[in-house]
């Protein structure tokens, strides 16, 4: 095949791939309004930013938590729907997320420390887009159960 059709082939894939993505709803900053939230045992972190970005791959995810004690964590993943496990940089719970894209607005996730599915989520940016809740309960390291439903706001 010559040269210049492949280029073709492959400029075409990577617009469309960019196409897809800038379509993404999720793409953006968002910020948990912690009073909407629901944090079960808890407590809920004092802040949490989630910025979602487009990349050279497609999207990537960094969420920057503050907790109680003031400390912060920064966690960083890559955002594909493929069902395939992708390393989670940052967590000290998981090293490993799992995607799937049920809808254009709605996304569930399996997140994994050592293989094994310690937590499930499930993503949703509002009709709107200027709301997104994810819906997140699983079992800690430790062996505690938990459940989360953390809102936030687009800025």
């Amino acid at each position: 095949m010559p040269k210049s059709i492949l280029r073709r082939a492959l400029l075409l894939m990577t617009a469309t791939s960019l196409a897809l993505c800038a379509a993404d709803p999720i793409v953006g900053t968002w910020v948990l309004d912690g009073k909407k939230s629901i944090f079960r045992p808890g407590p809920a972190p004092r802040s949490q930013t989630r910025v979602y970005r487009q990349s050279e791959g497609g999207i990537t995810a960094t969420v920057v938590t503050v907790g109680l004690d003031g400390k912060v964590t920064t966690v960083e993943y890559p955002v594909n729907y493929d069902g395939r496990s992708y390393a989670v940089a940052g967590s000290p719970d998981f090293d490993a997320i799992q995607m799937t894209q049920v809808t254009e607005r709605r996304s569930e996730s399996a997140l994994l420390h050592g293989g094994k599915v310690l937590a499930r989520s499930v993503r949703e940016v509002s009709q709107d887009g200027t709301t997104l809740t994810i819906t997140y309960e699983g079992t800690t390291s430790e062996g505690d159960a938990f459940k989360n439903v953390s809102l936030y706001e687009k800025r």
